[in-house]
């Protein structure tokens, strides 16, 4: 063949590369290198195929002539990356009437059909594009079967099937390019991540048929499991035997090794195993990756087609990749680099299993990652009656409230009808590791009625199984094979080798003793949020925090305080020991109190008779307490300033654990945090009661301790004038949930009604409820984060929302300087893995 820029043999030193003739042109070289039985091939670069979907094809007789006259040969994508995708292979290119009728002769007329009826259809169909009902018609095989296919071609496309091969090679190659250039490639391939502009290389390769009088077939075979990982051969091989009057061929499947259920490959042609298992090892030496091999053998004779990454779970990903580590084939580095930091969420969860049917009947925000099957319940009351009976259970509510902790903490999973990446639902379901789809705003939810309407009209009543996929967002009617979480020996490993390269702290953000608990398992450096809120929402605690609310009285409030102090001492006493002298962050209470209040006839009811009071007052004062924007109203620290028995006696049950939970050789030093801060002035007015506090609990227990006071950064404000603030504080943490809905002006619980529309006409590029926007929340960060440090240089940054967990926004908070980041319990794997990654990234240049 001429030299030719961009049609080239690929030989071992042939000027073949990934970027310019794909990732399969580029394997094959590298097998050729090896010494491998490739049969002989020929690559096009992305350039001649983009010329060729203009109508400028290359010398197809100089492509064919490097090929043994009478061959057939195959023609293969070779993009850049092959999760891209690309046109179908094109296989028995060359076949036509003169050569089935020396094929007949060789191996059998029966064979011969089989492979030009197959060539036929395939032409037919990708290539003339004529219908594909017309070949599912024909119900003939061999000779038959044939000579109706070429019959229905050409009354289809009004000429003979055309028998050049010349012509049939330059069609087929213009077919594969004008595909790969189609509107519906390209934009299937851009969701993958591919670029508008990705090319597409083509491989012309000879085939080995697989077919003669000795050991024929063709199969594929890896070293591992590609679900678990593990050492273990694994593949297919479908075995071509023949007849004693060469017309009769019958296809066999093979066990790949020595099996007791039947004969194997191994037994067959042991030559030709062994020499593929060796091939196979030679090829993960070198190439530095688990590759499955697809060939043929002909007689006997071994044929490496190609050679392609395995396919692989994410579990078997964290086990290939660290087998490959301690090898020593690759370094451990790379081996975290090779990870993707959210696939590493799906072994924290059991997931529907691969290939599962999925009969789905919604869609909503993917809120909390994992599968969930159960009954529908509609109430938290029923959700814990179902866990009382051992029965799993979905709770579907129109969006979650305080209250529904209970029923959650009970529920295998939640689904929502409103809210987005940090709503209620959202942030408690990842905390509890519970599968949580939010937003699924295109189905109908009658919870009145006890029923819910999908998207395509079935109706599901309460008590009928569906199975949310927290991971996908979809919502499964009945229940699909599900596969269990998996955290074995090579993910702990992985983990270690990421924590040796991170350089930015990982805490949790952990509410419960449970929480933290998760939170140690998953090697947390701590809690950087605890949400004392959530502790009173038990059915010990909500009484006397409803008297607390009703009380008139300062002394009134202090008594009902009194009930629930060493119910909160015990709590963090839990929390500080179950940590073992890693810092633990407790903010004070947040939310405003009518969140605490019954808002039916019933609760009220209750409420009522608790409090001695007719129902008639209870309404009023319930009412009275009602906010317009409640999120902006009587909350955080302004709570703390206008009723302040409650932060005293928070502050006076942190410092009683303390002490409870301190040993001489580690004591505990808590940090305490104040939220919604906006001024200087809240902080100087809480830290001079917190101190009188502390002062007290010294006196009272004669023993010394020391704390942290810190603040939540959550207002624009706050960011502004965070030097003021600072010089307050040993630490300023950022809660991006609550700033990003003040920054954007923006409600978190009701921005998943129309968020999927922004971000698909590019008003935003990503939910910034779920990845930080870095120019404009971001942007006041990096100025709040400058300017504490001025007011207070060695001040502890550290970002405390859910963002804490997602990998774009942890290079951000890198960027800024951030000491740590905060996340739930379940996210913190995946934000170790991402700050290791990108620590390897920036070192590497």
């Amino acid at each position: 063949m001429p030299d030719h820029p961009h049609v080239t043999l690929i030989t071992a030193d042939a000027p073949v590369t990934t970027p310019t003739h794909g990732g399969r042109a580029k394997c094959l070289q590298r097998l050729v290198r090896l010494d491998l039985p490739v049969p002989r091939t020929v690559a096009l670069s992305f350039d001649t195929v983009h010329a060729i979907a203009r109508g400028q094809l290359p010398d197809t007789a100089a492509i064919l002539g490097q090929f043994a006259e009478g061959v057939l040969f195959c023609v293969r994508p070779s993009s850049e990356d092959s999760d891209w995708g690309g046109p179908g292979a094109i296989l028995n290119i060359g076949m036509n009437d003169a050569r089935y009728v020396e094929m007949a002769e060789r191996v059998g007329p029966e064979a011969a059909a089989s492979l030009y009826m197959r060539f036929v259809q395939a032409y037919a169909i990708h290539v003339a594009r004529l219908d594909p009902d017309l070949f599912d018609e024909i119900e003939t095989t061999g000779q038959a079967g044939l000579s109706d296919a070429l019959r229905a071609y050409e009354e289809e496309a009004e000429e003979p099937f055309p028998q050049d091969p010349e012509r049939q090679l330059a069609e087929v190659l213009g077919s594969m390019a004008r595909a790969w250039e189609g509107t519906t490639a390209r934009l299937l391939r851009q969701a993958k991540g591919a670029p508008v502009d990705a090319g597409l290389g083509l491989v012309v390769q000879e085939m080995a048929l697989g077919f003669g009088p000795g050991e024929c077939g063709s199969g594929v075979l890896q070293l591992i499991d590609p679900e678990t990982g593990l050492r273990q051969i694994t593949g297919r091989y479908l075995r071509q035997s023949q007849g004693r009057d060469a017309l009769v061929r019958r296809t066999e499947s093979l066990y790949l090794t020595r099996d007791p259920r039947g004969p194997s490959l191994e037994e067959a042609a042991p030559e030709a195993f062994a020499a593929l298992t060796d091939h196979a090892a030679r090829m993960r030496a070198r190439l530095r990756e688990e590759m499955q091999i697809e060939f043929t053998i002909e007689n006997g004779a071994l044929h490496i087609l190609d050679g392609v990454r395995v396919a692989r779970t994410p579990r078997a990903a964290v086990r290939i990749a660290v087998r490959l580590a301690e090898d020593g084939i690759i370094p451990e580095a790379e081996a975290v680099m090779r990870i993707e930091p959210r696939a590493v969420s799906e072994l924290l969860h059991r997931q529907i299993a691969p290939g599962a049917p999925r009969d789905r009947i919604g869609r909503g925000v993917a809120a909390s990652p994992g599968a969930a099957t159960g009954r529908i319940v509609f109430t938290s009351t029923e959700a814990q009656a179902s866990a009382a009976r051992g029965e799993a259970c979905i709770l579907v509510r129109r969006e979650t409230a305080p209250e529904d902790i209970r029923g959650m903490h009970a529920a295998a999973g939640v689904l929502t009808e409103r809210g987005g990446m940090t709503s209620h639902a959202a942030v408690i379901g990842r905390g509890l590791g519970l599968p949580c789809v939010v937003g699924a705003a295109r189905m109908r939810f009658q919870t009145r009625r006890r029923l819910i309407t999908a998207e395509d009209g079935r109706v599901f009543r309460e008590g009928d199984v569906i199975t949310i996929d927290g991971t996908s967002g979809e919502v499964l009617a009945g229940a699909p094979a599900t596969v269990e979480a998996a955290l074995d020996d090579a993910f702990q490993t992985l983990m270690g080798w990421a924590d040796t390269y991170r350089d930015i702290g990982v805490r949790a953000n952990a509410d419960t003793p449970a929480d933290a608990a998760t939170a140690r398992n998953f090697a947390a450096q701590g809690i950087g949020l605890c949400r004392t809120e959530h502790m009173f929402f038990e059915a010990d605690r909500l009484t006397p925090m409803r008297e607390m609310i009703f009380a008139d009285a300062p002394e009134d409030r202090q008594a009902a305080l009194a009930l629930l102090l060493p119910m909160q001492r015990a709590d963090f006493t839990e929390l500080f020991r179950i940590m073992e002298g890693l810092p633990v962050c407790i903010r004070l209470f947040d939310p405003p109190l009518h969140e605490f209040l019954p808002n039916d006839r019933t609760g009220l009811r209750d409420l009522a008779e608790a409090l001695d009071l007719p129902v008639s007052d209870v309404t009023r004062r319930v009412e009275a307490m009602g906010e317009y924007n409640p999120m902006l109203g009587l909350r955080g620290v302004r709570l703390g300033i206008t009723v302040p028995e409650i932060y005293d006696m928070q502050a006076r049950a942190i410092f009683e654990a303390t002490l409870d939970a301190s040993t001489e050789a580690a004591p505990v030093v808590p940090e305490i945090m104040l939220p919604l801060v906006s001024a200087r002035r809240e902080v100087e007015l809480l830290r001079t009661r917190i101190d009188a506090v502390a002062a007290a609990v010294r006196a009272e227990r004669g023993r010394s301790f020391d704390y942290r006071l810190g603040v939540m950064v959550e207002t624009p404000r706050a960011c502004l004038r965070a030097d003021e603030i600072a010089a307050h504080a040993h630490f300023l943490s950022f809660g991006t949930n609550d700033l990003t809905q003040m920054t954007y002006g923006l409600s978190r619980d009701d921005a998943g009604r129309f968020m999927s529309d922004y971000v698909q006409q590019g008003v935003f590029s990503e939910d910034p409820f779920h990845v930080l926007d870095v120019e404009g929340v971001g942007e006041l960060l990096a100025i709040g984060a400058e300017r504490g440090r001025q007011g207070r240089p060695g001040v502890t940054l550290s970002i405390c929302g859910e963002h804490g967990g997602n990998p774009e926004s942890i290079a951000f908070c890198r960027s800024v300087g951030m000491d740590y980041v905060s996340c739930s319990p379940f996210r913190v794997p995946v934000a170790r893995l991402a700050a290791a990654q990108l620590a390897i990234r920036d070192k590497a240049g």
